[in-house]
């Protein structure tokens, strides 16, 4: 703040107030935010006044701190960030193939919807480094603040940049409630040994992107059923469909803007991940049709891997065609 002063006559008879000049110190550019104004409480004007001039300062804070240098070191690889034609939806699109030095860990897909009151993410991708790249990514479009972050599933290449949300922003992190099998709210491991090993296998692979101050960060809410999150006059649909990929997959659909965020349970011309305890094929391909069964509708599908696509069934089919025939072969082989 740098210190210009407000002076209000504020009437507040209405609070049998007796007249009392109010002093307000505002925000950073020291711009007036309003002149005083007669018929209105001390308590009234101070309360709205002050609100704004917060929310301002915020903006301005934030906006110097990602105008910084990254905390969790330089990325040099591209966050690759689309727009969905028309809509206030942006997603960063990972690179083929798995995380290493070359890529610096950017192999997944996340993305953002911007409303007027605030920014919904949806993952955080593979780094805190990315995590925060990505939190730059929206403060450079929007001053809104981030409101919710969505984890689709808890696997390391989606969750590691919530470190970067969780210690820059107040955003609240939402997951389903299988994920505190993976980190509980502690931030220690309840699952155990496969989240321990994954960190310190990525620790060595994705140094100094992946350190020893990197945390796990649990989700501070969590659900498990379908749950809604309303924001900007749109609605966000936590859509649950595992266990399949992993034990917590979540899809994101907005349904007034056409928009399915599927996390894994689609890869967009990619062969997905099946190499894991975790994998359930017959949950997955039952999750793939609870999406399928969205049509008609034109919805625009942001995968966890891959490209993107306007067409939801055609983006589909190549993940449940793969996991049909990889089923039909293991079982012909039994």
């Amino acid at each position: 703040f740098d210190g210009r002063r407000i002076r209000a006559d504020a009437i507040a008879r209405r609070y049998d107030e007796t007249l009392t000049p109010t002093l307000l110190f505002l925000s950073p550019t020291g711009a007036e935010l309003a002149a005083p104004r007669r018929g209105v409480s001390t308590l009234e004007f101070y309360a709205y006044y002050l609100d704004k001039a917060i929310d301002k300062a915020r903006a301005a804070l934030l906006r110097s701190a990602v105008a910084a240098d990254n905390p969790y070191g330089d990325v040099s690889v591209p966050l690759n960030l689309q727009q969905v034609p028309g809509q206030p939806v942006y997603y960063a699109l990972g690179t083929p193939g798995v995380p290493n030095q070359d890529n610096q860990g950017h192999t997944s897909n996340a993305g953002f919807v911007i409303t007027d009151e605030g920014v919904v993410v949806y993952d955080a991708l593979g780094t805190p480094a990315l995590g925060f790249e990505l939190l730059r990514a929206i403060r450079n479009l929007t001053d809104q603040p981030v409101r919710y972050v969505i984890a689709g599933h808890y696997h390391a290449d989606h969750i590691y940049g919530l470190q970067a949300f969780a210690e820059h922003t107040d955003a609240v992190i939402w997951a389903h409630r299988a994920a505190l099998e993976y980190a509980d709210n502690s931030g220690s491991f309840s699952r155990g040994e496969d989240a321990k090993r994954r960190l310190a296998q990525r620790r060595e692979a994705l140094a100094p992107w992946v350190n020893e101050k990197t945390r796990i960060i649990a989700p501070q809410e969590t659900f498990t059923g379908s749950t809604t999150l309303t924001l900007g006059g749109l609605h966000f649909d936590l859509m649950p469909l595992g266990p399949a990929h992993s034990p917590s997959d979540t899809a994101l659909l907005v349904r007034e803007l056409g928009i399915v965020f599927s996390g894994d349970m689609i890869y967009g011309g990619r062969v997905p991940f099946l190499d894991s305890s975790e994998v359930n094929t017959a949950s997955w391909l039952a999750g793939l049709q609870t999406l399928l069964a969205l049509q008609p509708a034109p919805w625009f599908v942001i995968p966890g891997h891959g490209q993107a696509s306007d067409d939801l069934t055609r983006r589909l089919r190549f993940t449940k065609d793969y996991i049909n025939y990889l089923r039909d072969t293991m079982g012909a082989a039994a």
